[in-house]
């Protein structure tokens, strides 16, 4: 059973979760958003700021004892959210529904339920975060090469 502690950076994770994935409502509908898909809207630095919170919940989750296999689902999760968020317009359209934060905080307690949180996977994160930063490096550097390109266009 977790410490206090644990408990308390449990509900920390899951509400940060919740402020990026989900914090807001359309009124009148069941439409949930959060301000994952808004700092999107600004280019590279709004894609990379919700990949940098993203990895911060994984490493916490990995501290709560994640084992490779659900930490890798989870890096994967926010993978999936980089690359395709990075892209713009589509990207864009892609955060408002792909929650990645919520599902790795789902696929948490899961793996809490089924008893099996005392492994870590801190060599394998180390290698996904490589990999995880290389991605939104590249995603950054296409970003502005679009950028760049659209401006020249424009002009």
């Amino acid at each position: 059973m977790p410490s206090l502690d644990a408990d308390e950076r449990l509900r920390w994770v899951e509400r940060v979760a919740r402020l990026m994935d989900s914090q807001f409502q359309l009124p009148g509908t069941r439409f949930r958003f959060g301000l994952d898909p808004l700092l999107g809207l600004l280019p590279v630095v709004g894609d990379l700021s919700t990949t940098v919170v993203s990895i911060a919940l994984l490493l916490t989750m990995v501290r709560h004892g994640a084992s490779g296999a659900v930490v890798v689902r989870m890096a994967l999760n926010i993978l999936i959210d980089t690359v395709v968020g990075g892209i713009p317009i589509l990207g864009n359209v892609f955060d408002f529904a792909y929650k990645s934060n919520e599902r790795n905080v789902a696929l948490l307690r899961r793996h809490y339920a089924e008893g099996r949180h005392g492994g870590s996977g801190r060599g394998l994160i180390l290698l996904l975060l490589v990999v995880l930063v290389a991605i939104v490096g590249l995603v950054g550097w296409g970003s502005v090469v679009l950028l760049r390109w659209g401006w020249h266009q424009l002009s």
